[in-house]
């Protein structure tokens, strides 16, 4: 095994637990201090308390009116929203998702907002850490850092759904091998979430997994036409009519702000490229990422194949916030599951340390220094995944750097 670098050597299990117990801490402080600060569903800040779920729940309250398809015309859901908080001012959070996911926000406007929040967080933060301990089996400390990582904190104040994407790319790539049946449901559920699920099909047809396939296309044609039996053609319609200025205000013109935007695309808009240089440059590393990734499906052991999956989904698309780092909480554990059942390679506990970290400070660095912090750690665990594949599972890589240089 090659020497450890001085960083790597800094990287020790007791440190790991003191970080990641401080950060729990924070975590559960940080909440308190949200919901005790609020009046009802509004937060001190006057923003609705998970930000990002107010669109969801607005969406199934209006779902569940005979409102469907008005979902997505922002300046309705917006008159919809102020009404759900009780406040004229309460910022927008638009709905941009599929129709399929109406399903589910149909399903949590059932229960009051606030409870509805906490069901909605607890349940697919549950399912990720049930993963992680599936993944890592006989490691005391998966729990303690999975908990403990500074992208969960993210994620429950945003009210966001990257646990239920993590869950569910991870869970199918878990299973591929073993229940290939299971695994292409899940990642046929990945329907929601399109953005992530573009290198879905590469991944399944590199193993040679036709069950799976069979799976994954069923499950995303019966989610389909679930929605289309339930509200009509009105729905897909008002989907796609939407597009086009989802595409310009979000993802263009990076409403969000490009220093939350963490791909490719968002850099060089941020570094202040032009719109066909950042699409240009976003299709080079989104084929490089379905290239790399599909090598390592089709050779690379189970753990490595989980890893460079989630870790090439983040750079799939031009739209991926820090939330959604919560899929590259899991490709460490699939990282580090291989390190525990092969051996470490020099600098892998730096990088894995720095990605497991990113999205504590990502967002400010990006906006004080210009550089993509989440996005230099999705492309560190892609790399490591590969590079891991070419040492031991003799995967012939189409780039350098020469294997020789990290052999004793």
């Amino acid at each position: 095994m090659p020497a450890l670098s001085p960083t790597d050597r800094l990287v020790t299990r007791a440190r790991m637990r003191l970080v990641a117990r401080c950060m729990l801490v924070a975590t559960i402080i940080g909440l308190i201090i949200l919901f005790a600060g609020a009046h009802g569903t509004v937060d001190s800040l006057g923003r609705p308390l998970g930000t990002d779920f107010s669109n969801v729940w607005t969406a199934g309250w209006m779902a569940d009116h005979g409102r469907a398809a008005e979902a997505w015309d922002w300046a309705i859901q917006h008159d919809v929203q102020r009404q759900v908080h009780h406040n004229p001012a309460i910022p927008f959070y638009g709905w941009h998702y599929p129709p399929p996911f109406l399903i589910i926000a149909t399903l949590l406007a059932q229960l009051p907002y606030v409870a509805a929040l906490l069901l909605w967080q607890g349940m697919t933060l549950s399912l990720t850490l049930l993963l992680v301990k599936r993944i890592l089996p006989a490691e005391r400390d998966a729990w303690l850092l999975a908990l403990g990582a500074p992208v969960v904190l993210i994620c429950l104040g945003h009210g966001q759904n990257a646990f239920l994407t993590a869950s569910l790319l991870g869970g199918g790539m878990l299973l591929l091998d073993t229940r290939p049946w299971m695994a292409g449901i899940l990642l046929g559920a990945l329907v929601y979430k399109p953005q992530f699920a573009v290198l879905i099909p590469v991944l399944i047809l590199a193993r040679g997994n036709l069950r799976a396939f069979i799976a994954a296309g069923l499950t995303v044609v019966a989610l389909c036409l679930l929605t289309w039996a339930i509200w009509g053609w009105a729905v897909w319609q008002a989907f796609i009519d939407s597009l086009p200025l989802t595409r310009h205000i979000i993802i263009e013109a990076g409403a969000t702000g490009w220093e939350k935007i963490q791909s490719p695309f968002a850099a060089i808009r941020q570094w202040g490229g032009s719109i066909p240089v950042a699409y240009g440059v976003q299709a080079v590393v989104t084929i490089g990422a379905i290239v790399t990734a599909g090598l390592v499906a089709r050779r690379g052991s189970m753990a490595l194949r989980g890893a460079a999956a989630l870790s090439a989904a983040l750079l799939c698309t031009p739209y991926v916030l820090d939330y959604d780092h919560v899929l590259l909480g899991v490709a460490i554990a699939f990282v580090t599951a291989d390190i525990l059942e092969r051996s470490t390679l020099r600098w892998e506990p730096t990088w894995l340390a720095y990605a497991w970290l990113a999205p504590l400070f990502g967002r400010t660095v990006s906006d004080l220094t210009l550089i993509p912090v989440n996005l230099i750690a999705a492309i560190a665990i892609l790399a490591i995944t590969a590079r891991r594949a070419a040492q031991f599972d003799a995967l012939t890589l189409p780039w350098p750097p020469r294997l020789s240089a990290y052999r004793q």
